[in-house]
């Protein structure tokens, strides 16, 4: 630690090793609305996780195809991997696991808005992959260097395994692009879909956000809302246009003065609906989670039940 800040108040202090690009750790000193702000940001990426695996669970038996089948398993195993990452990195912050489910389950806590719509085709599973896949991955690099040491020691290993995700997804995408008519067309109607709810991952506009300007202060987040969302859409309108597909916005256009891609303006209003729980699928995910959450209940419990003895016999043995 830099001795210079040593006899600032605790809060300076703080910011200063922030500012100084050094990692805060568990039993590091730290203010509770930054312990408070990573809660609520490392569990509802958790949550955003595992509800995720719902939409492409539901394609898992319906696969076209065996390699289909297991690279589609592979990569909902992953996502539950991630989510187990997630929760394990929010628990060092003083909260446990059932509590944050117990947040989820009664809507204190988010998860990403997009997994609230439905999978209707196999093209969705492509574009999950590739067009949800890839906003994380741009979300989650930079987050490789938050300010919180086991938050950003989790990213390293997430953002390496969502970027396999992201070429299987394409790769649906190219392979339906390169068949019938019926199927370029279903892979046209998935992106079509799936588009707009992609760039909402990203969040409001700079400045309408309740967190974002703090969490930028405190290097949770180190790139803005609207910075990240153009960076996305630069690289998956030329993704798109690659394989013959088109992005489905008449305001979309090159601005040469900016190098970057004008777009057209998000319905918010849609958003702030799904957020709240009024979207297509949320009332579903949740439900689902519930039932799986109590199904699971006696394999917690017998896990507990095992702990416990093991802990008695090794007492008895000191």
């Amino acid at each position: 630690m830099n001795d210079n800040i040593v006899a600032l108040p605790s809060e300076e202090k703080f910011q200063a090793r922030i500012d100084a690009e050094e990692k805060i750790e568990p039993k590091d000193w730290m203010p509770e609305k930054y312990r408070q702000n990573l809660i609520r940001q490392i569990s509802q990426h958790a949550h955003s996780e595992v509800i995720g695996e719902q939409p492409e669970g539901n394609w898992i038996t319906r696969a076209p195809t065996l390699e289909r089948k297991a690279i589609l398993l592979a990569k909902v195993q992953d996502e539950a991997g991630h989510g187990l990452y997630l929760y394990s990195a929010a628990e060092t912050l003083g909260i446990t696991r059932e509590e944050m489910i117990d947040r989820l389950h009664k809507g204190i806590s988010k998860y990403a808005s997009i997994f609230n719509y439905p999978s209707l085709t196999w093209a969705d599973i492509g574009a999950i992959g590739w067009l949800v896949d890839s906003a994380a991955i741009v979300n989650q690099v930079s987050l490789q260097n938050t300010s919180y040491g086991p938050y950003a020691r989790a990213m390293v290993r997430i953002c390496k395994e969502e970027s396999f995700h992201q070429r299987q997804g394409y790769n649906i995408m190219m392979v339906l692009m390169q068949g019938s008519e019926e199927q370029r067309a279903m892979a046209q109607d998935s992106l079509n879909r799936w588009w707009w709810p992609a760039l909402m991952m990203f969040g409001p506009h700079d400045g309408e956000s309740a967190h974002s300007a703090q969490s930028m202060k405190w290097k949770i987040k180190r790139r803005s809302n609207d910075d990240l969302r153009q960076q996305y859409v630069d690289q998956a309108v030329q993704q798109a246009h690659a394989i013959g597909l088109e992005i489905p916005d008449p305001d979309l256009k090159w601005n040469e003065d900016r190098g970057h891609y004008d777009f057209g303006e998000i319905d918010w209003d849609e958003f702030e609906r799904v957020i709240s729980g009024d979207g297509l699928c949320n009332r579903q995910r949740i439900a689902h989670h519930i039932k799986a959450h109590e199904d699971g209940a006696w394999v917690r419990e017998a896990m507990a039940a095992y702990d416990s003895k093991r802990r008695a016999r090794a007492t008895d043995v000191a």
